[in-house]
């Protein structure tokens, strides 16, 4: 069964096939996860795994989602393990719960260094903000930068030229490098 197949069937309501969806994409799933992870400098106190178990759980329970191919399902994916991150970046700063956080790696020239999670946070609405004037452009950084994907996969995936996937993500960097700026991060 294809992926549009089993994604439609998900869609469906039909149990079996979502957990052949996940189970499919599983690997790709752990490999978003520990990519992200490692981004964040390894200061969390979540492994890839559960990671990804978190996000299959939060999918589960989510009614009328729809992705019309692999690509939208990822950068999906890459989303929610973002916010799941944040949160519990916000869990372990609670005063209730004490620690600290501290991002040692975030490599991109969109932004510089986020050295605490607010900036890390600011990141995340500044893309969700991108997403709400240009989704395409939005979704070009979620597969590059979040999924780890080329220009070449980002083309084929999206049915776009690939220079246009370039030009795409270099205007989404200046859009948020502006955005980060003003907001002082």
């Amino acid at each position: 069964m294809s992926f549009t197949e089993l994604m439609t069937a998900a869609e469906s309501g039909d149990r079996a096939a979502r957990d052949r969806l996940f189970a499919t994409l599983y690997d790709d799933l752990r490999q978003l996860a520990r990519r992200e992870l490692q981004r964040q400098g390894g200061a969390q106190q979540v492994s890839a795994t559960t990671l990804v178990h978190e996000f299959y759980s939060a999918l589960a329970e989510r009614e009328g989602l729809s992705f019309p191919d692999r690509a939208r399902f990822l950068s999906y994916a890459s989303r929610a393990m973002r916010g799941f991150i944040i949160d519990s970046v916000r869990d372990r700063l609670a005063l209730k719960r004490g620690g600290a956080f501290h991002i040692t790696q975030f490599d991109t020239r969109a932004a510089d260094v986020v050295a605490d999670p607010v900036g890390l946070q600011r990141v995340s609405e500044a893309i969700d903000e991108l997403a709400a004037i240009e989704p395409r452009l939005a979704e070009v950084v979620d597969l590059k930068y979040f999924c780890g994907f080329s220009f070449a996969q980002i083309a084929a995936m999206t049915n776009l030229s690939e220079r246009t996937v370039q030009r795409d993500w270099e205007k989404a960097r200046l859009l948020l490098y502006d955005t980060l700026k003003d907001a002082g991060v």
